[in-house]
């Protein structure tokens, strides 16, 4: 049983239940999910009507339910998983009705979460600290008469500061996340990268007492809590891959991207450094975020400053002319040579 108290134990046994779960779940209840409608001027979007969509739905309790089971109880953190849930739920209402929610509707449930997660993750607590990279640590007296190493002082905020900035993030991945979600695979496997960036941050630098402080960082306590629910998720993602695979057999839907891109979210913030969201998740924002930002340059400010199609997936796709295929081996090669590097450079570069 003591085996159960080792952080590592329990993120292996949460990437099994999750992926044995939810292949499971997946393989059973997969016929009874809405079939996709197509996305307005999508590229390849007739290719996806007529699918099994929103599996979201079956995968994201899945995960949820193991997290809550494996990882270290926190009241803060079953009140995050209680939101993926309704983030889940409101995305697949939207999967599944005949004419899709227009984005002021989508965008104000998607705030009204990112709102309650990010007081979850203040956790009552008078101020919150974020680590910033390339600044290197100021070594007092008492440091270089002992040979100790100085620790980087963060910044400290106060609530309702992170609690602005926690929102924003949080409701940004949610909707980049969605937007990335087009073509086979695409979506699982750059989250993939980015999760598997992430775990490794939580559990072995800031989640780790001795790697924190010789990579001077601050060391916290439930970073390896947050890794064995990281662990838990990429479980999941490994089983939807197996379906998703092109030619898919389904795909996630609102209910699943959203869900995910919220745990995106949450998992960044964990880390204490939320500019981390831009080393492990780079190719998910240029992919996503993008088109956000044109949205918002073409509709409210009546400019479109961004010559290019958006997703970056679909202007490969029809103004490129690659394939599938070949969108998603690529954006993958470069998320994977990219997240490692930039990651080593945050850390080391001090």
């Amino acid at each position: 049983m003591r085996l159960l108290q080792s952080h590592l134990v329990l993120c292996t046994l949460g990437a099994m239940f999750a992926a044995v779960g939810s292949f499971l779940v997946l393989r059973r209840w997969a016929g009874t999910l809405p079939l996709d409608r197509g996305r307005e001027h999508a590229a390849q979007a007739t290719e996806a009507i007529g699918k099994p969509t929103g599996a979201g739905a079956l995968f994201i309790p899945v995960t949820v339910l193991v997290a809550l089971l494996v990882s270290p109880w926190d009241p803060f953190r079953a009140v995050i998983l209680l939101c993926v849930l309704l983030a889940m739920a409101a995305g697949y209402l939207d999967d599944r009705s005949p004419n899709s929610w227009g984005r002021v509707r989508k965008g104000l449930i998607d705030l009204a979460i990112s709102m309650v997660v990010a007081w979850a993750m203040i956790g009552g607590e008078s101020s919150i600290e974020i680590w910033l990279p390339f600044f290197a640590p100021k070594m007092g007296p008492e440091a270089l008469l002992d040979g100790t190493t100085g620790m980087l002082a963060p910044i400290l905020c106060q609530p309702w500061q992170y609690g602005w900035m926690a929102t924003m993030l949080l409701w940004f991945t949610i909707n980049s996340t969605n937007c990335s979600d087009g073509v086979d695979g695409l979506s699982g496997s750059l989250l993939s990268l980015a999760l598997l960036g992430l775990g490794g941050v939580l559990y072995g630098v800031v989640g780790h007492i001795d790697s924190a402080h010789y990579l001077l960082v601050p060391f916290y306590e439930d970073g390896a809590s947050w890794a064995v629910v990281v662990a838990t998720t990429l479980g999941t993602l490994a089983a939807y891959l197996w379906f998703n695979a092109h030619p898919s057999q389904l795909m996630m839907g609102d209910a699943g991207s959203r869900a995910l891109g919220l745990l995106l979210g949450v998992f960044v913030l964990a880390t204490g450094n939320p500019f981390l969201l831009l080393v492990v998740a780079l190719l998910i924002l240029a992919n996503g975020g993008t088109g956000l930002f044109k949205i918002g340059f073409i509709k409210y400010l009546k400019l479109d400053l961004i010559r290019i199609r958006c997703p970056l997936h679909d202007h490969f796709l029809k103004n490129c002319g690659w394939s599938s295929s070949q969108v998603l081996v690529r954006f993958v090669i470069l998320q994977a040579v990219l997240a490692p590097l930039l990651i080593v450079i945050l850390l080391k570069v001090r």
